[in-house]
């Protein structure tokens, strides 16, 4: 499945994207899709509907956050071994954790915006995974049995901000609008192979980045045991598992985020994205 949420910022409703790409209401089975509709149980109930009985949403409507009331948001840097090397940094040892504010998710197509006295603004293509059950102390061979499934996540950043500052990379990635999600969350029973997805990436018409999940250095499944002996992974939390080389800080000289900028964004099997670049007023 292909569950969404749609409508204005603050008043989404849960749906599904049917086998023609339109969205179909499910607010008359489900009240939101939040951690409760992750359960094993409630997926497979939303999934034994037939979409084309579901009313039909007119338009295109605006898409939000595919998951409500997500509770953390943890992201993995450095896991493709050809970014650690464009960004002058050694291959890690362990997967480098860091955290996200949830005050930063922002729908799939809505706008970034570059934050008051920010200078480098740079853009991420990564693969996110959702968690469906609770994970804690989890073995590598269970892990992908707590993942409720995937989607897109554009881990923006302020490069000033996370690294000539001090202290740690929060403050360069948890500005407003920098956790562009979706477009849809993809449940894993669609996604066999987490670790053979292509993504890329595209500022302004420009291809910035093109990689495959299967250079991470760190997997899905180790992540998701990993992080778990470190906190309990609750359902809704979200993981979002680094990027490939291409970002703005590695291009020689290096190109950063401005006003007016586009950024398009997608991965194997989970959509696309699409993001206006604007100033902060």
């Amino acid at each position: 499945m292909k569950l969404v949420r749609y409508g204005p910022a603050g008043h989404e409703k849960p749906g599904a994207i049917d086998g023609e790409g339109r969205v179909r209401d499910l607010s008359g089975h489900v009240a939101d899709l939040d951690a409760a509709a992750l359960a094993p149980a409630a997926l497979a109930r939303l999934a034994a509907l037939d979409p084309s009985a579901l009313p039909l949403v007119d338009g295109n409507p605006r898409l939000g956050v595919p998951v409500a009331g997500i509770g953390n948001l943890v992201c993995v840097g450095l896991n493709y071994r050809d970014h650690a090397l464009e960004a002058g940094m050694e291959i890690p040892d362990e997967p480098v954790l860091f955290m996200k504010s949830t005050n930063s998710l922002n729908g799939p197509h809505d706008p970034v915006v570059l934050p008051r006295g920010g200078e480098k603004g740079d853009w991420e293509v990564e693969l996110a995974m959702v968690i469906g059950t609770t994970a804690r102390y989890v073995s590598e061979e269970e892990a992908l049995g707590h993942v409720a499934g995937y989607c897109i996540c554009n881990d923006v950043s302020e490069r000033s901000f996370q690294l000539e500052r001090g202290g740690q990379w929060v403050k360069g990635k948890s500005c407003d609008t920098f956790a562009p999600l979706g477009p849809w969350l993809v449940t894993a029973d669609e996604v066999p192979d987490p670790q053979s997805l292509g993504l890329w990436l595209d500022v302004s018409g420009e291809r910035m980045q093109h990689g495959t999940t299967a250079n991470m250095i760190f997997g899905v499944a180790y992540l998701v045991s990993y992080i778990s002996r470190f906190m309990t992974l609750a359902p809704g939390d979200v993981i979002s598992t680094g990027t490939p080389a291409g970002v703005g800080l590695g291009r020689k000289p290096p190109r950063y985020l401005r006003p007016g900028d586009v950024m398009a964004l997608g991965i194997d099997g989970l959509g696309v994205q699409r993001q206006e670049v604007v100033a902060s007023e």
